[in-house]
């Protein structure tokens, strides 16, 4: 039986998550599946990954073929590189220890690039707040301007409105 590792679609329309599942290639996309390995939410940013490593790991091992979209997300999380590293192993290329140093280096640096994206992403997201807060006590300081100076006006006008109450006569008035 030939298997693929493959997305499976849920969600309402316009907010899909998908399954990641291990099927027969014949099943429908939707349909029956052997195992569930993980979930993939591209909906967040950045879009969540739920993976069982192990049992991804073990279904690649034993030739079952990711579609496209599976296998970068395979790759991404290490996968991929852990399969290549083992297959080394069984050549005899290099021992168990070397393949398991330079996997966790790899990962290692995963974690710290992505640690330095979110640390980036959060700065710009703090500068971004900090000048719209800028902008908006910027517009409140004009409408404050504004709102004083008509203020100013509306006193002025009253003050003369009281001034010609107050027995001096207008010029419309003495004609």
């Amino acid at each position: 039986m030939a298997t693929k590792i493959r997305l499976q679609r849920h969600g309402r329309k316009g907010y899909a998550f998908y399954k990641i599942v291990v099927a027969d290639s014949r099943a429908p996309r939707d349909g029956k599946f052997i195992e569930r390995i993980g979930s993939y939410n591209p909906n967040t940013n950045p879009a969540t990954i739920d993976l069982n490593f192990e049992r991804a790991l073990y279904w690649l091992q034993v030739g079952a073929q990711p579609t496209d979209t599976t296998r970068t997300i395979l790759s991404r999380e290490g996968v991929c590189l852990k399969k290549h590293l083992l297959e080394g192993v069984k050549k005899g290329a290099f021992d168990e220890t070397a393949a398991e140093t330079k996997f966790q280096a790899w990962l290692k640096n995963k974690q710290q690039a992505a640690q330095t994206l979110k640390d980036k992403d959060r700065e710009s997201a703090k500068a971004e707040a900090k000048v719209r807060l800028d902008a908006e006590k910027e517009a409140n300081k004009a409408k404050a301007a504004e709102v004083a100076k008509k203020k100013a006006e509306i006193a002025a006008a009253e003050a003369a409105t009281h001034a010609n109450a107050g027995g001096e006569e207008t010029p419309a008035a003495a004609e």
